[in-house]
């Protein structure tokens, strides 16, 4: 089935941005998962591409141009190269509604310039060690001290934790207003008492830069503070939509791309003198996985143009992250099993996508919390 989601101006832009990932990532990515993060100098050179910030306005560097399939595409690319350590989306997909959109005049200009050339470094840091998806129990506090913040406190697993320059601190406020009580304050690199924790070592996404953040006494001035105080539940409460359905273009990418190597190896290796593919079980099994995907692609690309439109809601935006994720589960496990022996070879990318997948189903809303909202959507 035809795709019919992108434009000629799309695919013009995905073009761009495959031979960018074919220049200066994919030759470098092994190493980088040694290293356990991405060179700056990445950044920069996506940002003289106009691969960061298209949805911001022109006048502070950006795209100028407000339509998620451009997201949608640098995502997908990204992932069918198995670059799992290039944080773009999470600075595109995530952080850039809440600067383009909560930021006032005088941060605009002084944060999206930065952000669009990939000179700013942006993450977003709301889980603690005690506190994951809820809020209520955020213990990172900012007291109110004449023009500054003082922010004391702890975030654990904040992707581009390292190399950050800017990070977006959901903080308490006001503790009597429990998870209403929160606010979005901006800390910046090199402010005192502000300090990175270990690069955290994880059994998949090893090129991706995750951190532990330290604020101990850290005076944030108060024009670094995103809307007004105690707006933060609301403003992450309607940008988890998009984070989510980020989430979701992910996982059917990268599960469509572990499919189509799985089905090529299935026609080319042999065993008892046919094509592994050819018995009826592993044939039923590609059948199954071919379908669930066309199924998956389609209701991701129908939610991605309701987004577009402003429609997509909460539960719809809970849908796409926790079936998607969990069939890239199911996929990649199937195709690795469909392997053999050499899927568990390390070189073979079947085994690269075992573990880079299973984090899916838990950042950005674990999938029991995304059937927690659909349910209450429902009404039991």
């Amino acid at each position: 089935m035809d795709r019919v989601l992108y434009t000629a101006d799309h695919e013009s832009f995905r073009a761009t941005v495959r031979a960018f990932v074919e220049r200066h990532i994919t030759p470098f990515h092994k190493q980088w998962e040694s290293d356990g993060i991405v060179p700056r100098e990445v950044w920069t050179e996506a940002g003289k591409l106009g691969l960061l910030g298209m949805d911001v306005p022109e006048e502070y560097g950006g795209g100028g141009v407000v339509d998620f399939r451009y997201n949608a595409v640098l995502s997908e690319e990204i992932v069918r190269a198995g670059a799992s350590g290039v944080g773009f989306t999470l600075h595109n997909d995530v952080v850039a509604p809440y600067l383009r959109g909560l930021a006032d005049e005088e941060q605009k200009r002084r944060w999206l310039p930065g952000f669009c050339s990939g000179e700013l470094i942006t993450a977003i840091a709301m889980t603690e060690p005690g506190a994951g998806s809820d809020l209520q129990n955020v213990r990172t506090t900012a007291v109110r001290e004449g023009d500054h913040y003082v922010v004391n406190g702890s975030k654990t697993f904040i992707t581009n934790g390292i190399n950050a320059d800017l990070v977006i601190v959901v903080v308490k406020t006001d503790a009597e207003k429990g998870a209403h009580g929160t606010s979005l304050l901006v800390v910046e690199r090199g402010m005192p008492g502000f300090e990175r924790g270990r690069n955290l070592e994880k059994i998949g996404l090893k090129a991706q830069d995750t951190a532990e953040l330290f604020f101990d006494d850290v005076r944030v001035p108060v024009t670094n503070l995103l809307d007004e105080e105690n707006s933060g539940f609301v403003h992450l409460m309607n940008a988890l939509p998009q984070e989510r359905l980020s989430i979701a273009v992910a996982a059917v990418a990268a599960a469509e791309k572990i499919f189509e190597t799985t089905l090529e190896y299935c026609k080319e290796r042999t065993a008892f003198n046919r094509p592994i593919g050819s018995f009826q079980a592993n044939r039923f099994s590609l059948a199954e996985m071919a379908t669930e995907l066309q199924i998956a692609r389609t209701f991701v690309d129908r939610c991605i143009t309701v987004h577009n439109e402003g429609g997509l809601t909460v539960a719809d935006a809970a849908m796409a992250k926790w079936w998607t994720t969990e069939l890239q589960k199911r996929v990649v496990d199937t195709c690795l099993q469909l392997h053999g022996g050499y899927g568990f070879m390390s070189e073979y990318p079947v085994a690269q996508a075992y573990l880079d997948s299973r984090v899916q189903t838990i950042y950005g809303g674990t999938t029991e919390i995304m059937k927690e909202i659909i349910g209450r959507f429902l009404g039991v």
